[in-house]
C-alpha cells in the first residue's frame, strides 16, 4: 500500500496487500528528462491529480502540487510516461467502486513510468527499466513517485508506448477471460456485448490470434457502420448490433460460424439476458462489467434446459489471487507482449493529454459512445 508521509501527500490505498514506503512526485515537463532525476530532487515539488473527496470527478479532482519522499532501501524511483482513465478509475473517484483509497488520493490505476533510480537493495530492476503497477490503487496519474519494488513489475521497453500504459488492465482482462473459463479451440466462438470497449477490442485480437471467432454486439449509433469496419479491421468476425440479438437473422448468422462456448458481459441488464440466449449447452456467460447499471437477469430456461454457467471475473482479484508467486502474471504479460511485437495486439485508439488538461480528458472519458481512451502523457 501506499503510505502518505505527509498530509498533503495521498495515501492511495490500504487495499494493496503489499507494502511500499512512501508515495509522491516530482515535477518534469519532458520525458527525455528522465536521467537527470536523482535522490537529491526530493526537497522539489510536482504535480498530481488529486481528490479529497469522493463526488463529481470534475469537481473534486484537482492538479495539486506534493512533495517527493526519500527513497528507501528497497524503493524505485519512476517517472510516470504515460497513464489512461478507465471506468474503474472514475468509480473509484465518485465513490462507488469495490475498493476505494484513503483520502486525499491521486487517481488513476494504470499506466507506464520509467525506473529513475533505484535503493541500494533493489535487485529486480535497473535504472531505465519500464514498469507498470501489479495492483489497483497506486494512483498513476502523477508525474513521479517512490514505489516498493515489488509493487511494480518490469516491461520490455520496444512496445509501443501507449500498448505499454494500457496493457495492465483491459488486455490482461481479456486474456484471462479467454483462457480461464471455457477450453477455447480453433473455429470455436465468444460472443460479448460492449465490444468496442477497452477490453472488447483486446478481446477480438486475442481471439483472432488464437483462430476463436467473435460476435460483437455494439449499441446503435451513427457511426454505426465505420466502428463495424474498425473492429473487423482489427480482427472481429461479426460485428452486429443490440437489437440483432433478438431478430431471426441470428440463425443466418449461426450458419456461418458455431453458436458461442463463451459469453462475455460488460453491460449488463437486457444486453446480457440476449447473450445467454445465444449460448450453447453448457456454456459459460462471464461478467466482467455494468455500464448499464442494470441487474443481470437469468432466464430459468437458460438454467435448466441449457445448464450455462454464470460467473464473474475482476482482474484486480486475479492478481492479488496470484500475488505470493509471479510466475502466471509474468508469462501472460510476455505473451501479451509478443503478440504487440508481432502486430497482432494493439492499443485502442486513445488521446494523449497532458495533466494540465485533465477537466478535458475526465469529461471525454465520461461521454457515451466513447471511441478514444483518453491517456495522459507525462
Amino acid at each position: 500500500m501506499w503510505l502518505p508521509f505527509h498530509t498533503v501527500c495521498l495515501g492511495s490505498r490500504t487495499v494493496s496487500r503489499r507494502s511500499v514506503a512512501a508515495a509522491l512526485l516530482k515535477c518534469s515537463k519532458h520525458r527525455d528528462n528522465v536521467s537527470l532525476f536523482s535522490h537529491s530532487a526530493a526537497a522539489q515539488t510536482c504535480k498530481a491529480l488529486q481528490f479529497r473527496n469522493h463526488g463529481d470527478p470534475s469537481k473534486v479532482v484537482q492538479l495539486e502540487d506534493v512533495d517527493l519522499p526519500p527513497i528507501g532501501e528497497k524503493d524505485v524511483l519512476v517517472k510516470m510516461l504515460a497513464a489512461p482513465i478507465n471506468p474503474a478509475d472514475i468509480n473509484m473517484i465518485q465513490g462507488t467502486y469495490a475498493i476505494l483509497p484513503d483520502l486525499p488520493a491521486v487517481g488513476g490505476n494504470e499506466g507506464v513510468a520509467q525506473v529513475v533510480e533505484v535503493g541500494r537493495n533493489v535487485t529486480s530492476l535497473k535504472t531505465g527499466d519500464w514498469v507498470i503497477p501489479k495492483d489497483a490503487g497506486l494512483g498513476t496519474w502523477r508525474t513521479e513517485a517512490v514505489v516498493a519494488e515489488g509493487d511494480v513489475i518490469s516491461l520490455p521497453n520496444d512496445i509501443p508506448l501507449l500498448s505499454a500504459a494500457t496493457l495492465g488492465v483491459n488486455p490482461c482482462t481479456a486474456f484471462r477471460m479467454l483462457s480461464d473459463f471455457e477450453e477455447l479451440k480453433p473455429g470455436d466462438s465468444v460472443i460479448q456485448n460492449a465490444a468496442n470497449s477497452g477490453v472488447g477490442q483486446a478481446v477480438i485480437q486475442i481471439a483472432a490470434a488464437r483462430g476463436i471467432n467473435t460476435i460483437n454486439v455494439v449499441r446503435d449509433r451513427p457511426e454505426f457502420t465505420q466502428l463495424s469496419d474498425r473492429l473487423k479491421a482489427i480482427g472481429g468476425t461479426h460485428v452486429i448490433k443490440e437489437e440483432a440479438l433478438r431478430r431471426p437473422e441470428m440463425r443466418e448468422l449461426f450458419k456461418t460460424c458455431p453458436k458461442p462456448k463463451l459469453a462475455l458481459n460488460g453491460v449488463g441488464g437486457q444486453s446480457a439476458t440476449e447473450l445467454l440466449r445465444h449460448l450453447q449447452f453448457g456454456g459459460s456467460m462471464v461478467t466482467y462489467g455494468g455500464m448499464a447499471k442494470k441487474p443481470v437477469t437469468v432466464p430459468v430456461s437458460a438454467l435448466i434446459f441449457k445448464d450455462v454457467k454464470v460467473r464473474g471475473f475482476w482482474v484486480t482479484q486475479w492478481k492479488r489471487d496470484h500475488s505470493s508467486d509471479g510466475r502466471a502474471f509474468r508469462a501472460m504479460l510476455d505473451e501479451l507482449c509478443q503478440l504487440i511485437r508481432q502486430g497482432k495486439l494493439t492499443a485502442p485508439a486513445c488521446t494523449e493529454l497532458s495533466l494540465q488538461d485533465f477537466n478535458k480528458a475526465l469529461d471525454a472519458a465520461m461521454q457515451p459512445f466513447t471511441s478514444a481512451k483518453q491517456v495522459f502523457i507525462m
